[in-house]
C-alpha cells in the first residue's frame, strides 16, 4: 500500500478540482475523481466535469469510466479506486482523492464497511410506489446519520440505502441467534485489532470551506455558465444511438440536480426559470448536506484559500 494518500474534499462548486490539480503538480501526484455522476460516460457539462485543458497533464483516474444506464454503486468505485491507488503507488506517485462524494471516499478508504449487499428484488417492488418523503422516512428510522446526508429526493438512492440497512440488520439477527452476542461481539473486536495492527498508508485530509453566501454566488455563476451547454448535453443523452446516449427520462431523472431539473424543462413540466431555481435550491442542499456529512471527519483540516497549497504534507 502507498505510505501517503491526500484527500481533497468540500461541497460542489468550492474549487476541489483546481486545488487538486495545483497539489498535484506540486507532489508529483495523480488524481481519482470521487464524484458519484462524474463517473459516467457522457455526463460532463451538468456534472461540472474537469476538462483536459483544466487537468494541465496529470492524469485523472475513475472518471467516465461507467455506463450511464447502469447504476454504478459505491462498491463498484471502491474497486476502482483500490486498483488506481495501487498503480499510482507502484508508479513512484502519490494518490490524491479529489471529489465531494463523501460516501464514495469513506468507502474507498475502508472507513465504511459495504459488504457488497445483493440487490433484494422483492423490496425494491415493495418500495417502488412509495414517494421520497415516504422513502426519507423509512430511512430515518433505520439510519439517521444516513438520512442527513443522502440525496432526500431520489428514490433509487434511497431504496438502496435501506436496502442495505435492512440486510445488515437481519445479518446482526441471524449472527446473533446463531452464535451468541458474545462471540458476534469478539467477532467485531477481533477484526477491529487485525485492521489496527496492520500496516496502512498515511491519509492526509484536506477540506476546502468558503463563506456560504460565497459558495452560493460560486453555485449560480457556475450554474449561469453552464446551462446551455447542460440542455444540450441531456437531450443528447436522451436522443436514441447512434446520435445520442438514449437515456430514459426516468433514468436522467435518477441522475439528480442538473440532469433531473434540465430532463423535466425538456419534457415541458417546468418552464426555464423553474428549472434554475430548482437546480440552484437543490444545489445549495447538496452543498450542506455534503459539509454535514464531512464534519463527522475531525482529521480533515480546512482551508478557506484554495490558492494557498499547505506548505507541508
Amino acid at each position: 500500500m502507498p505510505s501517503k494518500i491526500v484527500v481533497v474534499v468540500g461541497p460542489n462548486a468550492s474549487g476541489k478540482s483546481e486545488f487538486a490539480v495545483r497539489l498535484a503538480k506540486k507532489i508529483n501526484g495523480e488524481i481519482i475523481s470521487a464524484d458519484s455522476r462524474q463517473i459516467y460516460k457522457g455526463l460532463d457539462i451538468g456534472s461540472g466535469k474537469i476538462t483536459k485543458k483544466e487537468m494541465r497533464g496529470v492524469p485523472h483516474h475513475c472518471l467516465s469510466v461507467a455506463d450511464p444506464k447502469k447504476v454504478f454503486t459505491a462498491l463498484d468505485f471502491k474497486k476502482c479506486a483500490e486498483k488506481v491507488i495501487t498503480e499510482i503507488y507502484h508508479s513512484g506517485k502519490t494518490p490524491i482523492i479529489a471529489g465531494g462524494t463523501g460516501f464514495y471516499i469513506d468507502a474507498a478508504l475502508g472507513r465504511i464497511k459495504l459488504g457488497g449487499v445483493p440487490p433484494n428484488l422483492k423490496l425494491r417492488k415493495k418500495l417502488a410506489n412509495k414517494s421520497p418523503a415516504e422513502l426519507l422516512k423509512m430511512l430515518k428510522k433505520l439510519d439517521p446519520a444516513r438520512a442527513k446526508t443522502i440525496e432526500q429526493k431520489n428514490p433509487r438512492r434511497l431504496i438502496r440505502a435501506i436496502e442495505i440497512l435492512k440486510a445488515k440488520n437481519v445479518f446482526r439477527e441471524n449472527l446473533a441467534q446463531r452464535d451468541g452476542a458474545s462471540r458476534a461481539i469478539r467477532q467485531q473486536a477481533n477484526m477491529r485489532v487485525f485492521e489496527k495492527n496492520h500496516a496502512s498508508p498515511k491519509i492526509i485530509w484536506i477540506g476546502i470551506k468558503r463563506p456560504p453566501e460565497e459558495l452560493k454566488k460560486r453555485i449560480r455563476a457556475r450554474l449561469l455558465k453552464r446551462l446551455s451547454g447542460i440542455i444540450r448535453e441531456v437531450k443528447k443523452l436522451h436522443t436514441a444511438p447512434p446520435a445520442g446516449g438514449g437515456l430514459s427520462w426516468m433514468r436522467l431523472y435518477d441522475l439528480g440536480l442538473e440532469y433531473r431539473y434540465a430532463s423535466l424543462y425538456l419534457r415541458g413540466q417546468l418552464s426555464k426559470n423553474e428549472m434554475v431555481q430548482k437546480i440552484l435550491t437543490e444545489s445549495w442542499h447538496y452543498a450542506k448536506r455534503q459539509m454535514t456529512w464531512f464534519k463527522k471527519n475531525k482529521e480533515i483540516r480546512w482551508i478557506s484559500n484554495p490558492k494557498s497549497l499547505p506548505i507541508s504534507l
